[in-house]
This record gives C-alpha cells, structure tokens and sequence, in this order.
C-alpha cells in the first residue's frame, strides 16, 4: 500500500509553510532519516527527514510552492515490491479523507480564535492514536525534536503513544506525555510552559482593513507590501502578549567601565586558533552571562506562569533578539550560567549567522527562559521591551555613553549603560524583579565574579 507524504507541522505554531526544494526525484529510494525536502517557515528553513522507506512514486507538489497546509499531501512513496506507477495514481486517493479530519478539527479552534499553538496541537488529536511505531532494530519513529524533549526529561519514547502519520512520535506526544508523568518522565523545564498556552482570551480586536487606512491617502501615493509569515506571527504573538500579560518594569543605572576594561584584556589574551582569535567577546555576550547568573541567584525570577502553576527553571535559557530581514528571531543560549564567556561568544556568533540566513533549528529558537533585547548598538539611550511568553522577563539594554556622576561628593566621568526589566507581573513581583536587577548590576559592575 503506498505511503502518504504529508506537510509536517515543524512547529507549535506552524499552519503553512513553502516547499522550497525537493532534494529527492521520482524514482529514487530513500530510507527513513534520509533528507528529502526542505521546507521554510516563518523563521527558517528545516530540512525534513523521510519516516518510511520505499521509492519515490510521485512528488505531488512542485519545488517553489508556497502556502502549503500542514498535513496536506506532497508527496507519494512505494513500499519495496510494489508498483511505483500503481503507487503515483492510487496513493493519492485516500489523502483527503485523511486529511479532512484534522482540517475538520483545525476549524473550530480558529472559529474560537484560540491560541496558534492550540490551533496546530488540535490537528494530530484528531487522529486514532496508535502505538508509537518501531522498526525491526526497537527503534521508535519519532521526529528529531522529539527524541531532543524525550531526552531531556528523562522520558522512554517506546512508552509514549505516537500521533504523527504512520504513527510516528511527535514533539506534542513527548509533551503530552511529560505533562501526564508517564514514561518515567522528569518534569522539563522548558517543555511545560510551552504546553501550557496562555488562557483564551476575548476575541482580538481586528486591524483598520485597508479601505479603512487606504481612503485617508491619495491614490497613487503609496505601495501595499502583503505580510509575510513572519510578520504576522509577530503581530500575532505582541497582541497575545499585551493582552494577556500584565507588564512591569524596572530600571537602573550600570557603570561599564570596569566590564569594558576586563573585556579588552580578555580579547587581548585570546589564544590563535587557525590564525585568528579563538573568540571575541562583546559586551552582550557579557551582559548574557550576567543575566543568567543573575537567574541563579534569584531563582524565584527564573520562572513562566500557567494557570495552574509557577513553573521554576532549573537552567537560564537566555534568547537573545537578532535582527533579521522582515522581523526578528531569538536564538537560545542554553545553560548559560554554566558556559564560559568565550563559549557564549562563539556560541552566539554561530546562531546569529544561522539566524540570518533563517537556518536555526525550531528548538534553536523555542522556548527558553527570559531574553535579552539589545539596541545599545544603535544608540538608543533605553527602552522597554514586550515579554515574550511563557518567558516571565526579558531585559532591554541600551547604549553606553560618558555620563557625569558623584563619587565620595565629586563629580567623575563614568561609561554607563541604563537597562530596563520586563516583567510578567503575576510571576515577578515589583520586589522580586528588583532584586533580580540588583544581581544583575553587581555582575555588570564587578565583572571578575562572572570569571569564577
């Protein structure tokens, strides 16, 4: 019987995507783990493993598509011994019925205007589960991230019920799973809060429609540039955040001139590595690393809220906003209270590249948890940035200038730097975020304590 190939939903939010190149041709054999599409999403672009093996019957959508619905069918393959001309006109036939039911299940929670990451997780619901499919070697079928997730709580994938196509473990099962504390499974730091969306709120108010906008400009005088994916998962997320999260913030003053000072001569000391400097640290990879000590020392900030309970991070994922054409991206430094200096340096350089050229990985840039937002580069004195759930803070850093100030009743020139804490006021209290930000400038202010 021939194998369906359908669109995978590569993340929590994901309802379309663009085929952007097929990497296998009709006729050819693939294995399962091999390679054979690449598909972008609003961030980036993912490579995607065959599950099944067989022969390619049919490339159903063309290389160059864009729009393609999660689980749509794209491609047909021919399991070993069966006709691939019979397998590319009959393999098809079943699809829609397999596909209605998840579209089916897809309406209503849009009809609800419930969260996107409700919206993608309802699809493989509607699905008969099955057991978690295994080869002949007890290797269960799973997809990369889910096998990530599974590992990091501690969680046997063979115990957990498989929901993608052909019965294949997915990122939502492994949740599922964790959530229910079957398998063996610790609680994940990260995977709770992702589960847990945030409560469903009131209808959104919709935007100006563009007769509404347009008919106060003179005809001619304008051009209309449709939105991206990006741009309105973006759009999407803010509006989620403003509305359900209630902002807070803090601010405070750091003197950088000690930082700037240890930062010289740890750039000066950096080894040769293949005739260049094995790393270069800037000043927000040291501002990362304060974040994330600070973090470890007050625990109770380290946290995201649910309607249910605090969850409490036992690591600082700390993302930090990179810009990018048409929006921006967060990247993970995982652990980073854990990491040297100089591996976060490179670490950050390697996903800030990857970033722009929309190659990170979803579990590269989901999750986490707290974020920087640096626009000190860009000469902006301070700002405040919007949380970005289930993140319960996110630090705003702006630019380092020469400012006057008083020591022992005289007046000094002193490099400092003004950030600004937002906080997700029902998980960080006023006081709690304070002394989170007080943690945070000792780092900045005495840096050799981010050295030991």
């Amino acid at each position: 019987m021939p194998i369906n190939i359908t669109m995978p939903a590569l993340s929590p939010t994901m309802e379309e995507g663009n085929l952007a190149k097929w990497l296998v041709k009709e006729g050819d054999t693939v294995k399962s783990g091999d390679v054979i599409a690449e598909i972008e999403t609003d961030k980036a672009t993912m490579e995607v493993e065959a599950v099944d093996e067989g022969v390619v019957a049919k490339l159903v959508v063309p290389a160059g598509t864009e729009g393609v619905k999660v689980n749509a069918l794209i491609a047909i393959l021919a399991v070993d011994g069966e006709d691939v001309g019979a397998a590319a006109s009959g393999g098809g036939a079943s699809a829609p019925k397999a596909e209605a039911q998840p579209a089916k299940a897809d309406a209503e929670p849009a009809k609800a205007e419930a969260p996107a990451a409700e919206k993608t997780a309802s699809a493989p619901q509607a699905q008969a589960p099955a057991a978690a499919k295994t080869d002949g070697d007890k290797r269960v079928f799973s997809s990369p991230l889910a096998r990530r997730l599974a590992k990091e709580a501690g969680l046997d994938l063979s115990a957990v019920t498989g929901t993608g196509p052909k019965g294949r473990v997915i990122k939502s099962d492994v949740e599922k799973a964790v959530a229910g504390g079957t398998g063996r499974a610790a609680p994940a730091p990260s995977a709770t809060p992702t589960t847990a969306a945030a409560p469903a709120t009131a209808a959104a108010p919709k935007g100006l429609s563009d007769e509404q906008v347009l008919k106060n400009f003179a005809e001619g005088s304008y051009d209309l540039v449709p939105h991206d994916g990006m741009r309105k998962t973006i759009a999407k997320r803010l509006q989620e955040s403003k509305q359900t999260i209630p902002h807070f913030y803090v601010s405070v003053d750091c003197e950088l001139d000690a930082l700037l000072s240890l930062r010289a001569q740890l750039n000066a000391a950096s080894p040769e590595k293949d005739g260049k400097p094995a790393y270069k640290l800037s000043v927000n990879d040291m501002v990362i690393k304060a974040l994330a000590l600070a973090l470890r020392d007050v625990p109770d900030a380290n946290v995201s809220w649910t309607e249910t309970n605090m969850v409490k991070h036992k690591h600082a994922d700390v993302g930090v906003a990179v810009s990018i054409p048409g929006g921006l991206i967060t990247p993970i430094v995982r652990s980073a209270e854990l990491k040297s200096l100089s591996a976060i340096s490179n670490e950050m350089k390697d996903l800030g590249a990857r970033a722009k050229g929309r190659k990170l990985k979803p579990e590269e840039y989901q999750g986490g948890t707290t974020a920087v937002s640096n626009m000190g580069m860009m000469g902006v004195k301070n700002f405040a940035a919007v949380v970005n759930p289930p993140h319960a803070t996110i630090l705003a850093i702006g630019a380092g200038e020469e400012r006057v100030v008083a020591k022992k009743g005289e007046m000094k020139i002193a490099t400092v730097m003004t950030v600004t804490l937002s906080t997700d006021h029902r998980a960080v209290d006023g006081a709690l975020g304070a002394e989170l930000l007080g943690a945070f400038k000792r780092y900045i202010e005495n840096p050799m304590g981010m050295l030991v």
